[in-house]
């Protein structure tokens, strides 16, 4: 590992300090990565704001040290925050998202765990091929299993389709463009009879990277939609739904070994 600062995190291990953290609570909201740090950690220190990419360190109440870093929006920006913070000694990484339930026995303010994607992103392609598995880690996802459990958090454990847009990818029409390729028409209904649980625009490559660059992944998305009702976001259980997944993300990361 060198000394430098990365292009688009915007710090490097020397900035790290003494006990350097391995683990990483992503969010793709700065906003989100703020309030983990400040609501979450213990002797915050604010790394970067290059690029809208707030990065914090701090500490877990049981002493560990892990960053809260945001990766932005989609897969390609996550590609490119993930690979440089692996650069910087990070060995295990969860994402805190938000995603839209495509099951209809999964309510808006619950949580998906995922244990795999679907992942139709093509950032992913760049990184491996299209067959290669979007696997998130055992260990990791058992202990997000387990931490939902032990705070009562409605939780489902499942695969997840991960696409790269918002609108069209994920069959949405009430947007600027109501008309969809054929190849989206009809797919959600296709993957709910595959038991895919949700969309969100992020785990499949994570996962993807995880396996190709040999460090741990997994992902809890907050449920902010329920798309068998309606294509919008309920605003009103957003909150709900996103403390939940920091909460069992924070306390998955208290509880989980370091690699």
């Amino acid at each position: 590992m060198t000394s430098k600062r990365y292009y688009h995190i915007g710090f490097g291990q020397e900035d790290l300090g003494f006990q350097p953290p391995q683990m990483a609570l992503l969010s793709g909201d700065p906003e989100r990565a703020c309030l983990i740090a400040q609501t979450h950690l213990q002797d915050v220190h604010l790394l970067s704001e290059n690029r809208g990419l707030h990065s914090y360190v701090g500490y877990l109440p049981n002493g560990r040290r892990v960053l809260s870093a945001t990766s932005g929006i989609g897969a390609p920006s996550l590609s490119i925050v993930v690979n440089e913070l692996v650069q910087v000694g990070i060995r295990q990484m969860i994402r805190i998202g938000t995603c839209g339930a495509i099951q209809p026995h999964v309510p808006v303010g619950s949580i998906v765990i995922s244990s795999a994607a679907l992942c139709r992103q093509g950032a992913a392609n760049d990184i491996a091929p299209v067959e290669y598995p979007a696997t998130a880690d055992p260990f990791l996802t058992v202990a997000l299993v387990k931490a939902a459990r032990e705070l009562q958090i409605e939780h489902y454990l499942g695969i997840t389709a991960s696409v790269d847009t918002f609108y069209e990818g994920q069959e949405r029409t009430d947007s600027a463009n109501p008309y969809l390729m054929r190849s989206h028409r009809g797919i959600t209904e296709e993957y709910q009879h595959l038991n895919i649980l949700n969309y969100e625009m992020e785990c499949g490559t994570l996962f993807k990277m995880a396996g190709v660059y040999k460090f741990a992944a997994a992902a809890v998305c907050g449920v902010v939609a329920q798309r068998t009702l309606t294509e919008n976001i309920i605003l009103t259980q957003k909150d709900i739904a996103v403390n939940n997944a920091i909460a069992t993300a924070v306390h998955a990361a208290a509880n989980v070994e370091s690699d």
